[in-house]
């Protein structure tokens, strides 16, 4: 396997743009969960080690754990759980707990009637820990009569939702890393992964939705789709088939590169860092997990929500974490000078779909 990255260029994109967002603070709820327990000093976790506590907290809780996010100030992972019996065992694993009103299963039943009455292009929804809500955003695209079926509706939900009004558009960002494309536009590479052997890359699934065959930033063909998924998930599975270096590793666009060893699940509060090849590298936090937009193209569910800016030629670019590849960059709102919020397609299940792995 050579170790040669892909020369990467800033990049123009051909199709659809994308358009600022931002919160307007409209809500119709409020939250409804209790401070932390402080009957225990939790410990001070790195961010991969609180998701992977996270992960066998919640396994071994089952019913009992009500979701899960990561305090960056205290450095410690906090656990929602809805009794005391439950606090105790999230505290004597080191995490703090924290008693509140709704289980996933409440949330998670607000996200089915959502997508039953709710599902309008222009809005997206994402349980928010934190708020111990699902928090639902109408983009500038959503009208009165839209805006006020929506509002009955988050009502009816009573304490577990809320909803928001944002200023922008939510699009897909076609046009990791470096720059690729085609004769159907402009995207980023994601990861490098192989798979029977055999090196491929991952992007969005928007992008293999419109291009088939692609090239690198000097026009020499690198790729074909080998499976392509969007809309519902956003990933897709590109066969090398020239001789073309293909390192695990993500251009940061200074003359260095991050290398990457695995995949790992996001968890809300997580600091992550975004790879593209229209903004390069960016910053910021996991804000949601399970998200659903209803982008114009379709609906896709399961992303990963942060304050992440991107922009246009950006999709299908990088999000990892130190070694630990995170996710693809699906679409959003805003820019990356006003700010505004991106989903990411995790690529955990990107792998798990394509039977790929990192490397």
């Amino acid at each position: 396997m050579q170790h040669r990255r892909i020369s990467g260029r800033r990049a123009a994109m051909t199709g659809a743009g994308i358009a600022a967002l931002v919160i307007a603070g409209v809500t119709f709820q409020t939250a409804n969960a209790s401070e932390p327990s402080k009957s225990a000093a939790p410990h001070i976790l790195s961010a991969s080690a609180a998701g992977k506590l996270a992960s066998t907290l919640v396994a071994g809780l089952g019913s009992g754990a009500a979701g899960t996010y990561y305090d960056t100030r205290t450095r410690s992972l906090v656990v929602n759980v809805l009794d005391s019996t439950a606090a105790k065992t999230v505290e004597a694993a080191g995490a703090k707990a924290r008693v509140v009103a709704n289980s996933l299963a409440r949330l998670d039943s607000a996200r089915a009637t959502l997508k039953r009455d709710a599902t309008i292009p222009g809005t997206s929804w994402a349980t928010d820990p934190v708020s111990d809500k699902v928090v639902v955003t109408a983009d500038r695209t959503v009208g009165k009569a839209e805006w006020a079926r929506l509002g009955k509706v988050v009502e009816g939900l009573g304490g577990r939702a809320e909803l928001r009004r944002g200023a922008g558009e939510f699009k897909p960002f076609i046009a990791g890393g470096d720059a690729i494309g085609g004769s159907g536009g402009r995207c980023s590479l994601g990861f490098n992964v192989v798979k029977g052997g055999q090196p491929y890359f991952l992007t969005a699934g928007h992008c293999t939705a419109s291009i088939s065959t692609w090239s690198d930033s000097s026009g020499n063909v690198i790729g074909k789709n080998e499976k392509s998924s969007f809309p519902g998930t956003d990933f897709g599975l590109v066969k090398y088939t020239s001789d073309t270096g293909h390192p695990s590793e993500v251009d940061l666009y200074d003359g260095s590169t991050q290398k990457i060893t695995g995949a790992a699940e996001a968890t809300v509060g997580q600091q992550v860092t975004r790879s593209g090849s229209t903004t390069h590298v960016h910053s910021g936090k996991v804000t949601g997990l399970n998200a659903t937009v209803n982008y114009s193209e379709g609906t896709v569910s399961g992303l990963i929500q942060t304050d992440v800016c991107a922009e246009p030629g950006d999709s299908g670019g990088s999000l990892f974490s130190g070694g630990d590849a995170i996710g693809l960059t699906s679409g959003g709102s805003g820019d990356c000078t006003s700010g505004g919020e991106t989903f990411f397609q995790p690529v955990t299940a990107a792998l798990a779909a394509t039977g790929a792995q990192i490397g």
